[in-house]
């Protein structure tokens, strides 16, 4: 892997890079990473699996392995099939109806998180709570700015965001986003596949500045920092 952005670098280790974290004033930085291919299709057949490759596992890993927390919208991870990790997840779901089942909360690395509402059946909660730790932010939506500061009374100060689209935009609506660390795979897939952001426009768009691009077998690795 090499950089290109700020100063050519060749070979680069993307844990030097990526080690240079947001900072915030007053709740936990919040960086997003999402793969894209260069027309701006998020998945492929509904998932993201088949955009990445070696290098974006490595990405990925070094994201992971720098934050504290990984957020990540129910839709997505029931559709990505996530599984045990080592950097605890949070599921933003508002119905908390999720697979307590699943190897993700019998074998767990890191004790789940499940972030929901007031409104939530009842009994949806009780399993929660049985093979997560549940945090009530809202009452009938998330309200993702109270679920931070949740999280960062739990000393989870840096916070890694894996979508989805809607989970991404609503973030951003809020004015929640720090970092976007976004890959572009060297694919063109046309269809109707989501944008890295769903939601209302962000009026004005947010603006972004670019703090460093990395390249290995043609996929892209850009970092943008969003200027406050």
């Amino acid at each position: 892997m090499r950089q290109l952005f700020p100063d050519a670098v060749d070979p680069v280790d993307p844990a030097d890079v990526y080690a240079d974290l947001p900072e915030t004033d007053g709740r936990p930085a919040v960086r997003l990473n999402m793969i894209s291919t260069v027309d701006g299709a998020t998945t492929v057949g509904g998932v993201s699996g088949g955009l990445g490759g070696p290098g974006d596992k490595h990405v990925y890993a070094v994201l992971r392995s720098l934050a504290d927390v990984v957020l990540v919208a129910a839709g997505t991870f029931r559709a990505e099939r996530y599984g045990p990790s080592k950097t605890p997840i949070a599921v933003v779901t508002r119905t908390a109806q999720l697979d307590w089942q699943s190897r993700f909360f019998t074998d767990p690395d890191a004790r789940p998180i499940v972030l929901t509402v007031e409104a939530a059946p009842p009994e949806n909660l009780a399993h929660a709570a049985e093979v997560a730790d549940v945090i009530v932010a809202g009452e009938v939506d998330v309200d993702l700015a109270r679920a931070l500061t949740e999280l960062a009374g739990r000393g989870q100060a840096n916070v890694l965001a894996e979508g989805g689209p809607t989970l991404n935009a609503q973030l951003a609506n809020a004015g929640l986003l720090d970092e976007l660390c976004l890959t572009f795979s060297p694919k063109l897939a046309a269809g109707d596949a989501k944008r890295i952001l769903n939601g209302s426009p962000l009026d004005p768009p947010t603006e972004l500045s670019l703090q460093s691009v990395l390249e290995d077998d043609s996929f892209l690795f850009v970092r943008y920092r969003v200027a406050r």
